[in-house]
């Protein structure tokens, strides 16, 4: 794993702990959510695509 791969790893595990802090609040926010949500599936799309590009690329 490369540098970058790294770090959008740690993003990644940085946005599922947000989601799951939101989720248990007494009234989340649900737009909040939604764009924790986006950006965690966006994440994991170039670590994907990174991963079966040989790491190499970036997506």
């Amino acid at each position: 794993m490369n540098a970058h791969e790294y770090r959008l790893s740690l993003v990644h595990h940085r946005l599922e702990t947000e989601i799951r802090r939101e989720k248990t609040r007494t009234v989340p926010d649900s737009w909040r959510l939604l764009r924790l949500k986006k950006l965690k599936l966006a994440i994991k799309d170039r670590l994907h695509n990174m991963m079966r590009s040989g790491g190499g690329a970036i997506a």
